[in-house]
């Protein structure tokens, strides 16, 4: 009876395999899903999701495929109606907190069924019953240390509407980054050290259990010295101009590599529109705080590992032609071309990210200029899947050809 809902699934994307859906046949032949809707999609998502990046596809899937079933699960209906109600702000004093406290989970479920069958009709402002305002432990607008929210901005009880919810949307590998996939994908970049050199300053954890059975349960600590990340990076960032609508993105971009500690050294620059003389050190891209783009050349070792961030998108002159940098006061000896070559030979651990949807490179405002630095820099989107490309590519040397 299932059988639309597996063809259901790989239309959006989730890839289930025949293996799966027979185990999760057998599972549902065992009653593992009860005879509950909301059991039904939990059992699903365990058996025939194998990744969190597919959580999201599976919800629009469930969604789709089941939105027309009558459930009984959840409220009944008249307490949807009763707190369907909009209310001012609610001012919580410190009386308010004090005569509160907060209740285990089995308790206040146990408290919701007998409030679920004593109730006969709508509150607001109360203690006690399930209502809108006031202090009880369930309802929403109102007050509790730890009660149970029922409406307001979510009514999640039946499994369609958490899956209708969308909660597991950032988890897609196709949707632009936020700061923990930015987090997750740089963590990938990873190139340990040997344990040769240093102190020994680790605890060796096997080591120590197995000294300490040799010596009958008497304990002796095993230190090893530390493996570190031996990586290094370098990243450059297009600023301001027509990168002002990813600002949010940049934003989050900035804020993940600050918090990744695990570098061996990480550098980062900006430029606007394509790199030409100098690399600034804020997004003000300020002639009073920058350093020469020759001095970085000189100065880095082939191994940084380079990640370009921008959208490739100028007039053509801006990348060919001597003096053709947009900023007025400034004056280009080389072409922009010729310093984004200069940087691809110097470090073959590059490439650069690119904001826009791969579908538009071709059409875009700057298609010309994406083409002309797609052939210098292996380029990807912005995305997590992107990313996860450009991370692989960052980890091996890629051949430089005709550059």
């Amino acid at each position: 009876m299932f059988t639309r809902f597996f063809y259901t699934l790989k239309e959006y994307g989730v890839p289930v395999s025949m293996n799966e859906w027979y185990t999760l046949m057998d599972a549902l032949e065992k009653g593992l899903a009860g005879s509950s809707l909301t059991g039904f999609y939990y059992l699903c998502r365990a058996i025939l999701v194998k990744t969190e990046a597919h959580y999201d596809r599976f919800d629009l899937a469930f969604a789709s495929y089941f939105r027309d079933v009558e459930t009984p699960e959840g409220l009944p209906e008249k307490i949807w109606e009763w707190l369907d109600k909009e209310l001012p702000e609610m001012e919580i004093t410190e009386e308010m907190r004090r005569n509160n406290r907060q209740l285990d989970l089995d308790e206040l479920k146990r408290m919701l069924e007998e409030r679920l069958k004593e109730q006969t009709e709508e509150h607001h402002g109360g203690n006690y019953w399930i209502g809108t305002g006031g202090t009880s432990p369930f309802g929403h607008s109102g007050y509790h240390p730890g009660g149970i929210r029922i409406g307001g901005q979510s009514r999640n009880l039946s499994a369609v509407k958490v899956a209708g919810m969308r909660r597991f949307q950032e988890f897609r590998t196709d949707e632009t980054l936020g700061v923990r996939q930015f987090q997750v994908a740089l963590r990938k970049l990873r190139q340990f050290t040997s344990r040769l050199d240093g102190q020994k300053t680790e605890l060796d954890l096997d080591g120590t259990i197995n000294k300490t059975c040799q010596n009958a349960g008497r304990l002796e600590l095993v230190w090893e010295r530390p493996r570190e990340n031996s990586i290094k990076v370098l990243l450059l960032m297009d600023a301001g101009g027509s990168m002002t609508i990813y600002s949010r993105l940049c934003n989050q971009l900035f804020t993940a590599v600050n918090k990744s500690n695990h570098f061996k050294d990480l550098k980062v620059f900006y430029f606007h529109n394509c790199i030409y003389d100098w690399l600034f050190h804020t997004p003000h891209c300020s002639l009073s705080d920058y350093t020469d783009t020759e001095y970085v050349l000189k100065t880095y070792d082939p191994d940084y590992r380079v990640i370009i961030v921008g959208d490739a998108s100028m007039a053509p002159y801006e990348l060919t032609r001597v003096g053709g940098i947009i900023d007025w006061e400034l004056y280009n000896d080389k072409p922009g071309i010729d310093w984004l070559r200069r940087i691809r030979r110097h470090f073959e651990y590059s490439v650069w990210l690119n904001p826009i949807p791969r579908d538009y490179w071709d059409w875009t405002d700057g298609a010309f200029t994406i083409k002309k630095i797609a052939e210098i820099f292996p380029m990807e989107e912005l995305t997590v899947d992107g990313l996860e490309r450009a991370i692989n590519k960052l980890r091996s040397r890629q051949a430089v050809v005709n550059i």
